[in-house]
């Protein structure tokens, strides 16, 4: 079978299409999906960077964090779902090959109405998003999330979901352009945010109330004044470290505001804490696609023959929303 192969870490450039040993039938819980569509996603690309391997177990050398296809064959145990399905899921690693082999419960049905190339484009930030802002966020109707980097594929997932539960939402970008990109995606507010100076205008934003949830996609350098712009018992929730992983901050300011600071990571969970995002995501999201309430945010396609141009293009900040190969 076909794979997107890292034949050596530190540049995109050493990725190839190569051909690599069938994998073998499915057994037990396991599910043999034909891939048609993978989505690319930043740790895809600091895995070929060489500074963010899979967990063990994963091909270091196949990069692939979320994917759409149909299945091939199942295991024995494999009750929910029969070969010919349509399923799209997450998993730790080697999404992008004709091939992957995964457990059932990371698995969900695709809606009727997405072809397997959309429907690439959301287990990752759906998932990722739904699981921040609602089971860690705990955001309700009515509250107010602020949103950094949310041009991005989590970014405006959270906006949608935030916006189909009636939450008011601000976002922060680099980039004027996303930000006026996602006002048609709902967003209430949003701040240019070419340096990280950002807090006075959410307090402004907020009539000086703050906000009731944070999804930081950015990291160390936003830390500070994510702080100062929680309203009292408001929430962070940590995602992205680009801008770094060591920040100072105000202890006291966290007590005072009775914050709470959590941290998420998807790759790195156990199997079953997986299969419990997934299965909210199940129920929660993929009904709201059926009836159009959500839509995947889909960028640009590439063949896995140019597997290359679209990590480069993914690694030039340009996108707006997902980036998939097909094949």
């Amino acid at each position: 079978m076909k794979a997107v192969y890292i034949t050596e870490f530190g540049d995109v450039e050493n990725l190839e299409l190569r051909e690599i040993p069938d994998l073998p039938a499915p057994t037990g819980d396991q599910v043999l999906v034909r891939v048609k569509a993978a989505g690319l996603n930043r740790a895809d690309i600091l895995q070929v960077l060489g500074v963010y391997p899979p967990p063990p177990g994963y091909s270091p050398n196949i990069p692939g964090l979320e994917f759409a296809g149909e299945i091939a064959a199942t295991g024995e145990n494999v009750k929910n779902l029969s070969a010919g399905d349509r399923v799209f899921g997450i998993t730790a690693g080697e999404a992008q090959a004709e091939f992957l082999s995964i457990d059932e419960s990371l698995l969900t049905r695709i809606p009727e109405k997405l072809g397997f190339t959309e429907a690439a484009a959301v287990p990752e930030a759906f998932i990722t998003a739904h699981d921040a802002i609602f089971t860690l966020g705990d955001l309700k109707q009515g509250e107010t999330l602020l949103i950094h980097a949310v041009g991005s594929g989590v970014g405006l997932a959270a906006l949608q979901l935030a916006k189909a539960k009636g939450a008011r939402v601000i976002g922060t970008s680099r980039t004027a352009d996303k930000l006026n990109k996602c006002r048609e995606f709902g967003l209430d507010s949003s701040i240019l945010a070419d340096t990280a100076v950002f807090a006075e205008a959410v307090k402004t934003l907020s009539s000086g109330r703050g906000v009731d949830v944070i999804l930081d996609l950015v990291g160390a350098a936003y830390f500070p004044q994510n702080l100062e712009c929680l309203t009292l018992k408001g929430r962070l929730i940590l995602v992205g470290l680009t801008s770094g992983r060591t920040a100072e901050f105000n202890l006291g300011l966290a007590l005072q505001k009775r914050a709470t600071i959590s941290g998420t990571v998807l790759r790195a969970r156990p199997t079953d804490e997986k299969a419990e995002a997934t299965l909210r995501f199940a129920h929660d999201v993929v009904p709201l696609f059926e009836t159009g309430t959500l839509k995947p945010n889909l960028d640009q396609v590439f063949p896995v023959e140019d597997v290359i141009a679209g990590y480069k293009y993914l690694e030039s900040n340009e996108s707006f929303g997902k980036v998939i190969v097909e094949f």
